[in-house]
């Protein structure tokens, strides 16, 4: 006999290229990492990064070939696509030295970190959480990890498309902090543990889908993600 006053949530994972899920824990989002995304959003600086998380059942797993699909979100008339390198933590720690980052990160993946934009500006403009606009159900596609073998990338095309049109391209080379930068900087913050995942910050040229769209998103040497916008 179990235990459990209510049935526990199942464990949230993400297939790894090769074979084996990789179980997640918690999901960090750096906000703002490439200068031209910070114009696009009415800022013109580089910036110490900023973290906020998604909860762990915002993960929706999207291959290339057979498209997820994620309903558009109640509560929005924006509904907007952020492409993202995800790093996914295989070794915890605290304070780690950037130059030992790569150690400790298990692979890397492709995200889309999908935004409510009108209710994460109104939140921001009123001085209170993003979590409205960026914590929702299903918010958080991602394609299957690729075992790191070597360094953190430092370069790279990261791209989406929507319907075949290109509206985000830019290059990792681009990130204000790099992946290193950002484990280092992350890890004074929290404790990082197995199973963390962190979507590293969006290119410029985010903007809105609507029901019947499809989003492709890309980054160089790694599996593809595709995800069709259901109805509301």
């Amino acid at each position: 006999m179990s235990d459990w006053v209510v049935t526990p949530a199942p464990q949230v994972w993400v297939p790894v290229v090769g074979g084996g899920r990789f179980p997640v824990r918690r999901i960090y989002c750096v906000g703002r990492n490439y200068l031209e995304h910070i114009r696009e959003m009415g800022g013109d600086e580089r910036q110490l990064p900023f973290y906020f998380q998604k909860p762990t059942d915002a993960i929706v797993l999207a291959g290339a070939e057979d498209a997820a699909e994620v309903a558009y979100p109640p509560i929005t008339t924006d509904f907007q696509h952020e492409v993202e390198l995800v790093l996914a933590i295989g070794t915890g720690g605290r304070d780690i030295a950037a130059e030992n980052a790569a150690a400790h990160v298990f692979g890397t993946a492709v995200g889309i970190d999908l935004t409510r934009r009108d209710l994460q500006l109104a939140a921001r403009n009123s001085g209170r959480p993003w979590e409205i606009g960026k914590g929702f159900d299903h918010s958080a596609p991602i394609a299957p990890i690729l075992p790191l073998n070597g360094p953190l990338p430092t370069q790279g095309a990261i791209e989406l498309t929507v319907n075949g049109d290109t509206r985000q391209s830019g290059d990792l080379a681009q990130l204000i902090w790099s992946c290193a930068e950002i484990i280092a900087n992350l890890s004074q913050q929290y404790a990082l543990a197995p199973g963390d995942l962190i979507y590293t910050g969006t290119p410029a040229g985010v903007g809105p889908v609507k029901p019947g769209d499809r989003i492709e998103a890309r980054v160089a040497g790694l599996p593809s993600l595709s995800v069709t916008v259901g109805g509301a």
